[in-house]
């Protein structure tokens, strides 16, 4: 094809469609954010205990609490988070108002291993860009899950069903830093987190569902994001 006839072809409205077309690949191709599938992070912070050594006052006695934690995030909105976390934990019962069988009171020292699998879900779409999904560099969370814990107290160790309720809130510090805050309170289905010698001390037998005994964290935490999801293409999942 000659120079001549090619000029011919492109009419000003044929030049201004393909210039357009230009315009928007480009744009989406430099404004396009990455997502990734995957998560770690850590959190520090401080642990609570609720049973017959504290009855009322969750943070009467506080403890350390860390935890590391490895997320698949489904969507901006759901996420899957497994973790393995520590606490210690202790309590006085000299410090309740309640008056146990001849006015023995009782103290407890013990450390807790947390292990557990939850479902997370953002209030809001969470992330960085793209704008026509009404993304946020923040949002509120609620999470709840199934585990374990191993409570180790006088030498001995008990291991019990637990199920973690959480809410936090999470801030995305860049692309792939994430830094937040949670608080969780942990059902244990058990009675010995606080060790054998606080266990049916009133003398009534406690069963699978029924005892008192709740541990929380109350943490700050970190993660960071890999494993682009979508690196060579328009659209993320």
């Amino acid at each position: 094809m000659k120079l001549k006839q090619l000029v011919k072809r492109f009419t000003p409205l044929r030049l201004f469609m393909l210039l357009s077309l230009l315009a928007t690949c480009t744009k989406a191709l430099y404004a396009q954010e990455a997502a990734y599938r995957y998560e770690i992070g850590a959190g520090l912070g401080m642990s609570g205990y609720l049973g017959e050594a504290n009855t009322s006052s969750l943070f009467k006695h506080p403890g350390f609490a860390g935890t590391a934690t490895f997320r698949y995030l489904i969507n901006t909105r759901w996420a899957l988070r497994g973790s393995i976390g520590m606490a210690s934990l202790s309590g006085n019962s000299a410090d309740m108002k309640n008056v146990y069988p001849d006015g023995k009171t009782y103290t407890f020292k013990s450390t807790l291993y947390d292990f557990n699998a939850r479902a997370e879900f953002n209030f809001f779409n969470y992330g960085i860009g793209e704008t026509y999904r009404k993304l946020r560099r923040w949002t509120p969370y609620l999470a709840l899950g199934v585990g374990f814990s191993a409570a180790s107290c006088d030498g001995s160790t008990a291991v019990a069903a637990t199920i973690p309720m959480c809410v936090g809130v999470r801030y995305k510090a860049s692309k792939r830093v994430n830094l937040g805050i949670e608080f969780a309170m942990n059902k244990v289905f058990g009675d010995k987190v606080d060790g054998k010698q606080l266990t049916d001390l009133y003398g009534i037998k406690s069963s699978f569902i029924k005892n008192t005994d709740w541990y929380s964290t109350l943490m700050f935490t970190i993660g960071y994001e890999f494993g682009e999801r979508c690196k060579n293409c328009y659209y993320v999942d």
